[in-house]
């Protein structure tokens, strides 16, 4: 007579487990995970402050505006290229459109059109020059960012000039639904939402993820490449200048390089969050992720007094071993 033994289940391995996953997915938990492990490290290291609610809102607040620009440089970067105009789009835009609004709340609507339309010219010139004159994404946006710059500091004259937003403005972004959640928060959220529809369940996401993957196979397949790239600089574009106008309205005025400091924090969100650099591969949510990562990253060096220099080191280096963990992984999305 012969006897069967149970099967005996092997122990849980974190490391299987891990590996059992898609790509996307395994990016998207090892980004959650950093959230959790900053925020112990930060409340045992850094501040006793740094997991109370209040300051758990306040660095969302501040993420919102990073993560409307990591929504549109993740786009673009999906289709295997990058978006170096972020700085001076943002400060062209929102200084324009607070000046047209010129503090009142009356003309804040067509102060936000024109912001935004600044958004649309750059990402159509940006999409252009990549799709249709085969421009290299890195030396055309460097330029383009550079072109901003000057006609931001020509509009504004040599002097800084300081717009002030419209009340109305720096209430939406600032302040609080029910007594408790910032509206920029709020904006963020719903910008996500919309994100996540454009990229997951809409022919222009199915598109970019195909064009990211190999563009010459999704050219023979029927997709019309070029107008692929320029949805996606465009939608970068709206997304800097949207970002740059709540920017304004959170810190109550719009000013000269004022979007000096989000280039390299975008990219690092989206990096961070798992979408491969090479294009093709990527989960929104694991870019707001990145978002959060990067600004409570931020915030614990400025309390550590951290200088912008050591920060953008600080960024450099997390970029580098993001790319170091995920720059050789497959680059097809299932």
């Amino acid at each position: 007579m012969t006897t069967t033994t149970p099967e005996t289940k092997a122990p849980f391995s974190l490391r299987r487990w891990l590996s059992s996953m898609e790509r996307e997915d395994r990016s998207v938990v090892i980004a959650f995970s950093m959230i959790g492990l900053l925020i112990i490290l930060g409340t045992v290291f850094v501040s006793r402050n740094f997991a109370t609610p209040e300051f758990l809102l306040l660095q969302l607040l501040q993420a919102s505006i990073l993560g409307s620009i990591a929504a549109g440089q993740m786009t673009v970067v999906l289709t295997g290229n990058i978006d170096l105009s972020v700085s001076w789009t943002l400060n062209l835009s929102a200084v324009l459109a607070m000046s047209v609004a010129g503090g009142e709340d009356g003309n804040l609507l067509v102060g936000v059109l024109a912001g935004l339309g600044v958004g649309v010219l750059v990402g159509l010139v940006n999409g252009i020059g990549v799709a249709y004159l085969r421009i290299p994404s890195m030396v055309l946006t460097l330029g383009v960012n550079a072109l901003l710059r000057g006609i931001t500091v020509v509009y504004t004259g040599s002097a800084p000039q300081f717009q002030q937003a419209p009340p109305f403005l720096s209430e939406m972004v600032k302040g609080k639904a029910f007594g408790i959640i910032p509206g920029a928060i709020i904006i963020w959220a719903l910008l996500s939402v919309v994100m996540f529809i454009i990229l997951n369940r809409s022919a222009l996401g199915r598109k970019t993820y195909a064009v990211g993957n190999n563009e010459v196979a999704a050219y023979l397949s029927g997709i019309r490449t070029p107008r692929v790239l320029v949805g996606a600089f465009v939608l970068s574009g709206l997304m800097n200048a949207f970002a740059g106008i709540l920017l304004a309205g959170y810190a109550g005025r719009a000013f000269n390089e004022m979007g000096d400091s989000y280039l390299l924090p975008a990219i690092a969100s989206v990096v961070v969050g798992g979408t491969s650099i090479l294009g093709g591969s990527g989960k929104y949510i694991g870019t707001i992720a990145g978002v959060i990562i990067i600004s409570l990253l931020d915030s614990a060096l400025q309390i550590m007094q951290i200088s912008p220099a050591g920060r953008n080191i600080a960024f450099g280096l997390v970029i580098l071993g993001m790319l170091l963990l995920y720059g050789r992984a497959e680059k097809v999305r299932e």
